[in-house]
């Protein structure tokens, strides 16, 4: 049961790694599903198992989550009714629910050693057996059980699953879904150290909690029939179950490194947008029901329902999420854009830190002429690096140079533009194409070849945004010491 009536969700991650992007998918769903029916969505950290466990790897989750937008209602920060929200923090309540398991006859305590355990495993493997715990504490006498805890043997607390018949549960997107009991063993509730395993404690943490729907991938789909049994044992009513579509590779398998970026904070670094890498993960299994494929944040929300969610597996690709990116990218304001840019111009010290009023009105004036080209936001210090340099190197000076013509030529050319520009004392966009084109006429040449020169002494480039834009952006002094510069670079050579 929810805790005020409304729909609930949770997002329950292990503090065991960075936030990978198929975790932040099943996070992304779970938010869709919650802003959609007006409900409730709880981060949940999920860190019981302390050998597993990576220091900075809350932190990353958090900011991940963050970046994204996808910002929890009740959970670690945030605070709630049902907290605490690390299960670390919870291993009494866990501790108490196994005891009354016991004492319902629904679990038992289990004195086998792990050698023991290995032992069994070993010989189930050669033999062809499936492996699993083969019950043999599952019926020691009160008084045995008694004497070996009094003794301070260690011991685990295991679940009885039933002898016969199945377990049966309704999976929102798959339909109906069933287990054979023989197929299960007698799973561990609670570790010999107190802590308990992760079936245990998810289940008394979405009950207490009130989570109304688990949405999860499909990788728990074998879990849930363990899940239900406890359930069960405990008499409460299971929430609502929906697996996720696994996502793939495009080549088929598991999304690994060798195929790119995994963790959100290696998109975040590369410069992707979070509205893109959202855009994208929701089409991850979700359709809208139309051939639409770009979202906002609001229209996704508008949009979301379960119904729409597939089971076939979803494919990623990052030819897809760069398209997604660009898209997103053109959507921007100038101001927008140029705001994100900053933290990558500083990364390459092309903007001071902090940056300064004049350096942001310089960018916004700068990102109308490139905002085409970007495909990540990386790039901007590659694309846009002449436009903040006081100095321009050419590592080919003969790039300077357009084809069938001399440096002589070229050099010609230069000084008969630097003398118009330097005429120019409303050094606008218009004024400046206009005394260039009258150049390209007076000289009877065709405008690339007096274009190209200017373009590559004033950029060092031989492609760059329009000529007449980037000449006003960069300035009247830059521009015409760097084409003097160009000139005694063509000297020099020749």
């Amino acid at each position: 049961m929810a805790v005020d009536g409304s729909v609930r969700v949770r997002f329950a991650p292990s503090p065991t790694g960075y936030l990978h992007i198929g975790s932040a998918r099943t996070a992304l769903f779970n938010v869709l599903f919650a802003r959609a029916n007006g409900g409730v969505f709880i981060l949940r950290i999920e860190d019981t198992d302390q050998n597993r466990y990576v220091e900075d790897s809350v932190e990353d989750i958090k900011e991940s989550l963050r970046w994204l937008g996808l910002q929890w209602d009740e959970g670690p920060e945030v605070g709630g009714s049902v907290g605490p929200y690390f299960q670390s923090e919870r291993v009494g309540i866990y501790a108490e629910y196994a005891r009354r398991l016991v004492e319902t006859g629904h679990a038992y305590h289990c004195f086998c050693t792990p050698e023991r355990l290995e032992s069994l495993r070993q010989a189930q493997l050669k033999t062809g057996e499936p492996t699993g715990y083969d019950r043999k504490c599952r019926d020691l006498p009160a008084k045995e059980v008694n004497k070996l805890l009094a003794q301070g043997t260690p011991s685990v607390i295991r679940f009885k699953i039933p002898d016969d018949g199945a377990t049966v549960f309704e999976d929102a997107l798959r339909g109906k879904i069933k287990f054979e009991n023989k197929v299960l063993d007698d799973f561990v509730l609670l570790k010999s150290d107190g802590y308990p395993t992760y079936q245990l404690a998810n289940v008394i943490d979405d009950h207490l909690m009130g989570i109304t729907h688990v949405i999860r991938a499909d990788e728990w789909i074998n879990s849930t029939p363990k899940h239900i049994l406890l359930y069960n044992a405990f008499g409460w009513t299971p929430p609502v179950m929906a697996h996720l579509p696994v996502v793939l590779s495009q080549s088929g398998g598991k999304l690994s490194k060798r195929h790119g970026a995994t963790h959100l904070r290696e998109f975040r670094d590369k410069g992707y947008l979070p509205e893109a890498l959202v855009n994208f993960l929701a089409l991850l299994g979700w359709t809208s029901g139309d051939d639409r494929e770009v979202f906002d944040w609001d229209e996704l929300v508008q949009s979301f329902t379960l119904d729409r969610v597939g089971t076939s597996p979803a494919v990623f690709s990052y030819e897809k999420l760069d398209w997604f990116n660009g898209v997103h990218i053109r959507k921007l304001s100038p101001e927008d854009l140029a705001d994100r840019c900053i933290p990558f111009l500083q990364k390459d010290g092309l903007v001071s830190t902090p940056v300064s009023q004049q350096e942001v009105t310089y960018l916004t004036k700068i990102i109308p002429l490139l905002q085409e080209r970007v495909k990540f936001l990386s790039e901007i210090s590659d694309l846009a690096s002449y436009f903040f340099l006081d100095e321009i190197t050419y590592s080919d000076p003969s790039l300077l140079v357009p084809a069938k013509m001399s440096a002589q030529e070229t050099v010609n050319i230069l000084r008969q533009a630097l003398s118009i520009l330097t005429s120019i004392d409303d050094f606008s966009e218009a004024n400046i194409e206009s005394g260039l084109r009258g150049l390209v006429d007076s000289l009877g040449l065709k405008a690339g070849q007096v274009f190209m020169p200017i373009r590559v002494a004033v950029s060092g480039r031989t492609a760059t945004p329009g000529l007449f834009e980037t000449l006003h952006v960069i300035g009247k002094d830059r521009v015409l010491s760097r084409m003097e510069k160009a000139i005694g670079v063509l000297l020099e050579k020749h």
